[in-house]
């Protein structure tokens, strides 16, 4: 896929109030440790999460999403009014019905010929909102819209702590399924996209590419809600190597539909998951590591936001500058994998 008259404004993002340690998490799960004998710090030297963070009790998927909206469109000095298309694209949803997009667009105060609508895709809902925005845009069918994500990963890991401290059957063996769900933290973003002839921000969506892998579905599956609460299990070893060999497929096309090479992209935002997951990335690709922008110390695995939440803070710490390439790098369980180019 490629585009030529599809704007970003600078992105909007929201970090919860609190900060959650890996360390904190692993007193918590003392018990357990010390029944299997595991070593402190296994957590974080296994992730390379320091921290996460969580939003204070009762916060829902929308409130979030809409406090990244509206810093989204107050950077972009537009009137609410006239984003013409809300796209919410989180693993985690106010309730099934209606979608999460009526409650921030409400929020929001859009206007009511602003359609709104939700897209789930895993880790990669944001990236492929962006697509749908985009082909939108360049078939003017709109001018202006938004795209919003908020992830509320508080939830998930209280079930997970609640069923490793009750559920006494569990062993070495059987708990690694279980430790992703502890990398898990909550965030929100939203990006402001316009179209070039009405608008040019001079920051721009060139394209992109996407590959399925579904044959792999199996391996991270979440949201089944137990005795314990809502829970996921990760088959973390293999959807690793299946995640990256997914990506190289992805990384190919990208090139070939953009004409590219590695060397034309100045700075790399990626789903942030683990670090052993970013370095066999950059070896799979044969990429710079030292052109990896990261967030996963201190904001783990934030689900559809991590990728662009990656994007908005190096941006704003100056890791991508104004006539320079990025790309965003997405992968998400089913698996899939989602790569878009952006022109700063």
């Amino acid at each position: 896929m490629k585009y030529s008259n599809v704007c970003l404004h600078t992105f909007g993002y929201a970090l919860p109030p609190n900060e959650v340690t890996s360390a904190e998490l692993e007193r918590r799960l003392h018990p357990l440790y010390s029944r299997l004998k595991l070593p402190e710090g296994r957590l974080e030297l296994m992730s390379g999460i320091s921290s996460r963070r969580f939003w204070d009790a009762g916060t829902m998927p929308s409130d979030g999403a809409t406090v990244a909206g509206l810093d989204a469109i107050k950077k972009a000095g537009v009137d609410p009014a006239s984003l013409e298309c809300l796209i919410f694209t989180s693993v985690c949803r106010d309730m099934m019905e209606p979608a999460t997009a009526a409650f921030v667009h409400n929020k929001l105060g859009l206007s009511s010929r602003c359609q709104l609508f939700d897209i789930s895709n895993a880790c990669l809902g944001f990236l492929n909102g962006m697509i749908t925005l985009a082909n939108m845009i360049e078939l003017g069918q709109v001018s202006r819209g938004i795209v919003v994500a908020g992830e509320t990963a508080e939830d998930l890991v209280e079930s997970t702590i609640k069923q490793l401290l009750q559920d006494t059957s569990i062993t070495r063996k059987s708990v690694k399924p279980v430790f992703a769900s502890l990398t898990i933290g909550s965030g929100a973003v939203a990006v402001v996209m316009e179209a070039k002839n009405s608008t040019d921000t001079g920051h721009y969506l060139r394209g992109g590419a996407i590959r399925a892998n579904t044959g792999q579905c199996d391996l991270c599956k979440g949201g089944a809600a137990g005795e314990h609460g809502v829970l996921m299990a990760t088959d973390s070893e293999t959807l690793l190597v299946q995640g990256v060999e997914t990506a190289s497929w992805c990384w190919h096309d990208f090139l070939v539909e953009l004409s590219a090479t590695a060397d034309d992209f100045d700075q790399f935002f990626c789903h942030q998951v683990g670090n052993a997951h970013a370095r066999l990335l950059f070896e799979k690709l044969d990429l710079d590591q030292a052109k990896n922008f990261e967030t996963l110390a201190f904001l783990g695995n934030v689900g559809s936001v991590s990728a662009p939440i990656t994007f908005a803070i190096g941006v704003e710490q100056g890791a991508l500058r104004e006539g320079q390439s990025g790309a965003i790098l997405g992968i998400g369980s089913g698996i899939n994998s989602c790569m878009l180019k952006v022109d700063w």
